[in-house]
């Protein structure tokens, strides 16, 4: 089957190949990742990230996988401080997420590299991983074959199957059981996932169930004796409500409910938490423009006495869900994959987001059906739940407290997920391949 799909690729890129090199080199995105991804600078880097232990090779896909590995990364670092880490992603919304969110955890961050066999070829015999670990999905036939003729073990982690997806692979069995088969082991989340990769003729001794990484991905930020309402120019009774990670189309559509809420609630704070910080000033203008009193934390801004407060800083947002009476997730009211609903849930907050949460589906809708969170269709409906969570104290308790119970039930996904990769990790050459064996 390989050597049909390597046919198969070759024929595509001579077919298509010119007119994606046109894309790649006009589209920015693709201009700036291809050169790596082709293999170039890939061995300067690599040596340049050498620290005295095993190297672990991570990969995934896209935002969606690096939130479900950051858990485990952190883990590794602290099990394994002499080990080299070695992130990579296919997409640029996956590089850019980890380099803000992992950075000072990882190593090295590489592209992906194109699934052609020299490329493959180029990068594993410079990056020469101890152990290569999967994140979810994004399989390659070359480089899993790559991997299992250098004797490289891999472990696919936070594996999942749905019904579609298993109907696509048992259609192609002779196709994909080959590439499921290249892991030494596939740690799944459920055990619906496991009995359905053993359907597909992989030894049940090779899969086993360990549950969802994307349950322990939300950070707590600091802890409450070194953080305080004050620290943000809070009143401690203050009403307010946090808008999240938002993105264009939703800042204006948070401006908007809060200058209605301002109704009912004269006192009522929004902090608006914009995905890209650097458009503080243009919100700040924006809600002055709708007669709502504002302040800019970049520009130390006190919230006391103001209608929205701009949360135009990094790592701050966590402090800021801590405070609030209802959360907003943003990156969900339009088509950006929303973000981590656990994020607020993990101080028993009520959360809210839009229909588009895709790179959180399985966690959202676990969250929404404990009740600790709802879905709003659209600006209305978010206008409509928070003007309800707001009159009623006892339901935004009620709500949150689920949040937060269900987010404890899910503790212990990570340490499951540490103890099988260090246990490969140390049956791979006695826990790391020599300095000699690498030169």
């Amino acid at each position: 089957m390989l050597v049909l799909y390597n046919i198969l690729l070759t024929t595509a890129l001579i077919v298509v190949g010119p007119l994606l090199a046109v894309k790649a080199i006009c589209t920015a995105k693709y201009r700036r990742r291809l050169p790596q991804r082709l293999g170039r600078g890939v061995a300067g880097a690599v040596a340049a990230c050498h620290r005295p232990g095993p190297r672990i090779w991570l990969h995934a896909l896209s935002v969606g996988e690096v939130a479900s590995a950051r858990a485990l990364v952190q883990a590794l670092r602290v099990a394994r401080p002499e080990a080299t880490l070695i992130l990579s992603t296919t997409t640029s919304a996956g590089a850019d997420y980890a380099a803000v969110n992992l950075a000072g955890q990882v190593d090295l961050l590489l592209a992906f590299p194109l699934d052609l066999r020299p490329c493959v070829a180029h990068f594993l015999d410079q990056v020469r991983p101890d152990l290569f670990v999967q994140v979810e999905t994004d399989f390659w036939p070359n480089f899993l074959a790559g991997l299992r003729s250098r004797g490289i073990p891999a472990v696919l982690v936070n594996g999942r199957i749905s019904s579609r997806s298993f109907d696509g692979y048992r259609r192609a069995r002779l196709f994909f059981r080959p590439l499921f088969d290249s892991f030494t082991q596939l740690a799944m989340q459920t055990g619906e996932d496991v009995a359905r990769m053993v359907a597909l003729g992989i030894p049940a001794a090779k899969v086993t169930a360990l549950g969802n990484l994307k349950y322990e991905s939300a950070s707590p930020g600091r802890t409450a004796a070194t953080v305080s309402p004050a620290t943000y120019g809070l009143d401690v009774a203050a009403l307010l409500w946090v808008a999240g990670s938002t993105h264009d189309g939703e800042h204006e559509m948070a401006l908007r409910v809060q200058r209605r809420l301002r109704g009912e609630f004269p006192h009522l704070l929004l902090v608006l938490a914009p995905r890209q910080v650097d458009r503080g000033r243009q919100l700040a203008a924006r809600a002055a423009e709708l007669g709502l009193t504002v302040a800019r934390r970049s520009q130390g801004g006190r919230a006391a006495g103001q209608a929205v407060l701009i949360g135009d800083t990094i790592g701050e947002l966590a402090d800021l869900y801590r405070f609030c009476a209802v959360a907003f997730v943003g990156g969900s009211l339009v088509a950006a994959g929303g973000h981590n609903p656990l994020e607020p849930a993990v101080f028993a907050k009520p959360v809210l987001f839009g229909p588009h949460m895709e790179d959180f589906r399985e966690v959202s809708r676990d969250l929404v059906a404990a009740g600790g969170a709802a879905e709003v269709a659209d600006e209305e409906a978010l206008y409509q739940q928070l003007r309800a969570l707001l009159a009623d104290h006892d339901a935004q308790l009620r709500m949150g407290e689920r949040g937060a119970a269900f987010v404890a039930r899910q503790q212990g996904v990570t340490e499951r997920h540490l103890v099988l990769v260090l246990r490969l990790l140390d049956q791979s050459a006695g826990g790391g391949i020599s300095d000699e064996r690498r030169s």
